[in-house]
């Protein structure tokens, strides 16, 4: 996914001709840090909620204050990956999207990227989730989708965690079934380490929840 593509159109950038109480209510109102300051479509800077607390008379313009501006950004066709590395490096709330020319074209809210990780990730989707604890040299991801799809289930989404000065990384799969008993079979029996499963529902605990709700019934 680009960059483009995240751009949140709700949120409009602020000017230099804009009040400071103005530019307050607009963070307020979108519940973020930063804005995007925009003289015309030419890109300013980022303000901060921290370059406003100090000031006492809310109705001065923003261009009349002197401001720490930072202007960090991406362009338009730019991977989403160099997004987050900006959001988490510079901890902000938005990011602006600017094109080969440098004009501003909008923002990516930290909104908007939460919704985007959800998509990847699958959460609407139900499914179990398993968590794998392999050595780096032995990351087959191929054979591990082979394991899950043997037992009829898909991949719905994959991430790798690697661990500083270890050999080991964490490999978290999440399928689109709970009961998932047969696959952590299947894992098993080559030799993988299954270091914890989630959303892991067995059929069999479908009959004994029937079980025990035929006799408290019948207890009536």
């Amino acid at each position: 996914m680009l960059a483009i593509e995240l751009v949140a159109d709700v949120i409009p950038p602020v000017h230099t001709s804009d009040t400071i109480q103005k530019v307050i209510d607009r963070m307020y109102e979108f519940r973020i840090k930063h804005l995007p300051i925009v003289n015309e479509n030419q890109f300013l800077g980022l303000i901060s909620e921290d370059d406003l607390v100090k000031e006492t008379n809310f109705q001065l313009p923003i261009g009349a204050l002197s401001l720490s501006l930072v202007n960090p950004f991406v362009l338009e066709d730019q991977h989403i990956y160099d997004v987050i590395r900006i959001f988490h490096e510079q901890q902000l709330s938005v990011v602006p999207v600017l094109d080969i020319k440098n004009n501003y074209l909008g923002l990516i809210s930290i909104n908007s990227l939460n919704d985007y990780f959800a998509t990847i990730t699958s959460i609407e989707q139900p499914g179990g989730i398993i968590v794998l604890e392999i050595y780096n040299n032995s990351n087959t991801l191929a054979q591990m989708a082979q394991i899950v799809e043997s037992d009829n289930a898909q991949v719905l989404s994959s991430y790798v965690r690697t661990f500083p000065d270890s050999s080991k990384m964490e490999v978290t799969l999440k399928v689109n079934k709970q009961d998932i008993s047969a696959i952590i079979a299947t894992f098993l029996r080559y030799e993988y380490e299954i270091k914890a499963t989630f959303n892991y529902k067995s059929n069999n605990d479908n009959v004994k929840d029937r079980y025990n709700s035929l006799m408290n019934y019948l207890n009536l």
